[in-house]
């Protein structure tokens, strides 16, 4: 059995999550709530730095767990500059750019540096990040818009889109680097990706404006009007901002983000959510033949993964609308931890070589 002793932290805007790993098992894990007078005391993420990092480290101790003797620490990876998908050792470079958030500032930001930080004081650990949304490998004929000053970008989740497209991988005894395979990410934000032999040659920005709307994102929306919109003096910049991600989608149809929500009552047959529910499903069921057109035709599979796959009437509209692609997995919810906890295993064990940030 492998022993070797792995600590996860996955930051969220109003959470920290933390999990602690002896191999392939997890034998702690906790999610640690901040208050937003907590968070507001804070004029930024880089500063929240000291006060996250010691909530995890009274959490650690309070739960009796050794924080001198791990041999890794992962951190979530954070707005970065775009890098192809692996595991990366936390090198000055990178700790520069998290501190940045050169794509924007998100809380993952903080997982790197604090996983840095307590690795340092610990003999022989090693700090990683895996994975982070800023994963491209799109093919470069997917990058060119209707105009050169707007190319489209790869942000999406691609910690659990790999972690499940591997796994599906394995069920069908095949390689994930020898299968095309579409996965749709359902969660806050929606992404569906074209994983064509290991990369993921296509996919939609899940976080500012691409692709199906979701629970709190509108998704694309009809140019002319988004213009209108902007230039009709009743919104500010932050407001428009709010408008694609925060109060779109779910919100701006229904007024809630909490999807079973809106499974519940279109089940009972309110003719309003039921139609709105059913264009949330219509539109991820367009944008994964989509992503069959990308892989002309050749799909060994659709994986429906995320927290609205446990939404059983909406995978069933997809399995009616995109079933005869491919057969359809279904890995309800998510597992972040699990996925960052084995990419620092896979290089402990020696399976896989870490990448570097330049």
């Amino acid at each position: 059995m492998d022993h070797k002793k792995i600590l996860v932290i996955n930051p969220g805007s109003t959470s920290t999550k933390i999990a602690v790993y002896l191999g392939r098992e997890s034998v702690f894990l906790k999610t640690l709530r901040h208050s937003s007078e907590e968070i507001a005391k804070y004029e930024n993420i880089a500063a929240q730095f000291e006060f996250r990092k010691d909530t995890i480290i009274k959490e650690l101790i309070e739960a009796d767990i050794e924080i001198d003797n791990f041999d890794a620490i992962v951190g979530r990876g954070g707005m970065v500059k775009p890098i192809s998908s692996g595991v990366y050792e936390v090198n000055e470079a990178l700790k520069v750019d998290l501190r940045k958030g050169v794509l924007g500032q998100h809380a993952s930001n903080l997982g790197g540096l604090i996983a840095d930080d307590m690795a340092k004081n610990i003999e022989g650990a090693r700090a990683f990040i895996a994975d982070p949304v800023v994963v491209d490998e799109l093919d470069d004929v997917a990058r060119v818009t209707g105009h050169p000053d707007m190319p489209r970008r790869s942000i999406f989740h691609a910690l659990n889109q790999k972690a499940v497209a591997k796994r599906f991988a394995k069920e069908i005894e095949k390689k994930y680097e020898d299968i095309n395979v579409i996965v749709a990410h359902l969660g806050g934000g929606i992404s569906v990706g074209a994983h064509r032999e290991g990369r993921v040659v296509d996919v939609n920005n899940a976080l500012d404006g691409y692709g199906p709307f979701s629970p709190e994102r509108a998704g694309t929306l009809p140019t002319g009007a988004l213009i209108d919109a902007c230039f009709s003096g009743k919104y500010s910049y932050e407001e428009m901002r709010k408008f694609v991600n925060g109060k779109g989608g779910l919100v701006a149809h229904l007024g809630t983000n909490q999807a079973h929500e809106v499974e519940k009552k279109a089940a009972e047959g309110d003719p309003h959510y039921k139609l709105i529910h059913s264009a949330m499903a219509y539109q991820i069921g367009k944008t994964i033949g989509g992503c069959a057109a990308t892989l002309k035709g050749k799909v060994d599979g659709i994986v429906i993964t995320g927290g609205i796959a446990y939404d059983k009437i909406l995978v069933e509209y997809l399995k009616d609308m995109v079933g005869w692609l491919a057969p359809i997995k279904v890995y309800p919810g998510e597992d972040e931890m699990w996925a960052l906890a084995q990419n620092g295993l896979s290089v402990l064990n020696g399976e896989v070589d870490t990448k570097v940030y330049e």
